[in-house]
């Protein structure tokens, strides 16, 4: 899988079209949880691919929502990225917004966790740690079933990305918790900083 990125020039062209806070702690979360993913599951050595690809899987999400995945591409292009990374970032959204499939693994984790890492991060929000350092899978499994809670995160692609990965939900849970607890501190000096 190519990259022709910096993480420098990846997250200069995430805020070229993402202003908001939020949207830039999503990018920054999912990059980490990426990366935490690519050595965990033996891709040590494409860890920046999966992590930059994390990075920029919005890229278009904030300016161009209802061209989701769509205007991405063009963004992208424009930016510098490969064609392999423009597929992978694409194909998280899968069935909702586009037609491009999941296929490699990276592919597939990104699938499963984009919506995974934003219901993980709403429920830690109202942690009275408001971290995921003391977060259990069974305040997620709870979470989960709530379909009120942090109702824009997808639960029937959160379990299409465990199925697709061959995974029980509870693994799937689990791991994406013990990835976003890898980068939850450094994310939160970035976010300090901007």
């Amino acid at each position: 899988m190519e990259n022709k990125l910096t993480r420098e020039e990846a997250l200069a062209l995430l805020k070229k079209y993402n202003k908001e806070p939020f949207h830039i702690q999503h990018g920054l979360t999912v990059e980490g949880v990426m990366r935490w993913y690519a050595n965990e599951l033996g891709y040590g050595n494409e860890e920046d691919y999966w992590a930059l690809t994390g990075l920029l899987h919005d890229i278009d999400f904030e300016l161009y929502p209802q061209e989701h995945c769509l205007k991405a591409p063009e963004l992208l292009r424009a930016g510098g990225a490969s064609e392999d990374m423009i597929h992978s970032i694409c194909s998280h959204g899968y069935g909702l917004c586009c037609d491009v499939k999941p296929e490699h693994e990276m592919e597939k984790v990104l699938f499963a966790v984009d919506e995974l890492t934003g219901l993980i991060g709403a429920a830690a929000l109202m942690r009275p740690s408001k971290s995921v350092m003391d977060m259990e899978v069974s305040s997620i499994k709870k979470k989960f079933k709530d379909k009120k809670f942090a109702a824009g995160c997808s639960r029937d692609v959160i379990a299409q990305g465990a199925e697709n990965l061959g995974w029980e939900l509870n693994e799937l849970f689990e791991k994406t918790i013990l990835a976003m607890r890898s980068c939850e501190k450094q994310i939160q000096e970035e976010m300090d900083q901007q």
